[in-house]
């Protein structure tokens, strides 16, 4: 089985991905929580038919969603580095990232103000996917954008909604053994405290 070549594209493309990332998902890391506490109140009156009470977020959840969402991303670049930017699963990455970047300016048309991400979403987000995507088409990378495209709209909601997912399950409550063990806390020895 002979090597495959994976031309000159260099690592500011691939692992650039993952970079540009952290620098966007720093500021929902510093501002996602507050701003949902914050602006639940305006929004609920705004956009009242959404779930809001299901929406809210703990500063325990976006780190854990942040995380998961980083370890997707770091797979990404990985097989981006891998493949010479080739790799479908980077393109789609690529894509979503972009495309990420466009809903950020939607929210805050939507919302009137700012939101989490809106700041890098027009100086990192979306300059580095233009970029990246021409750097690609520059070096001879064959551009799978339509698949690409079409693949990150469709898994993107999926992938957004799975690590939030998995993020409410690991920092929520357990129910009523977590209730139970907090009225054990008060009662001792039968006595109430």
């Amino acid at each position: 089985m002979g090597r495959v070549d994976v031309g000159r594209v260099p690592a500011t493309v691939t692992w650039g991905l993952l970079a540009a990332w952290a620098l966007h998902d720093a500021e929902e890391l510093a501002t996602m929580a507050g701003w949902a506490r914050a602006a639940r109140p305006r929004l609920e009156g705004r956009l009242p038919w959404i779930p809001w009470e299901r929406l809210e977020v703990s500063q325990r959840h976006v780190n854990v969603a942040i995380g998961l969402m980083g370890g997707v991303m770091a797979g990404a670049a990985a097989l981006g580095a891998r493949t010479g930017g080739r790799s479908p699963v980077f393109q789609a990455a690529l894509a979503g990232f972009g495309a990420h970047g466009v809903a950020h300016l939607a929210q805050v048309a939507v919302t009137r103000g700012y939101t989490p991400g809106a700041v890098t979403a027009p100086v990192v987000v979306i300059p580095f996917s233009v970029w990246a995507w021409r750097r690609l088409r520059s070096e001879g990378v064959p551009a799978r954008s339509g698949r690409a495209g079409l693949a990150a709209t469709v898994a993107f909601p999926l992938l957004l909604g799975g690590v939030h997912a998995i993020a409410h399950a690991l920092t929520q409550p357990r129910g009523p053994r977590r209730a139970g063990a907090a009225q054990a806390a008060r009662v001792r020895g039968g006595r109430r405290l």
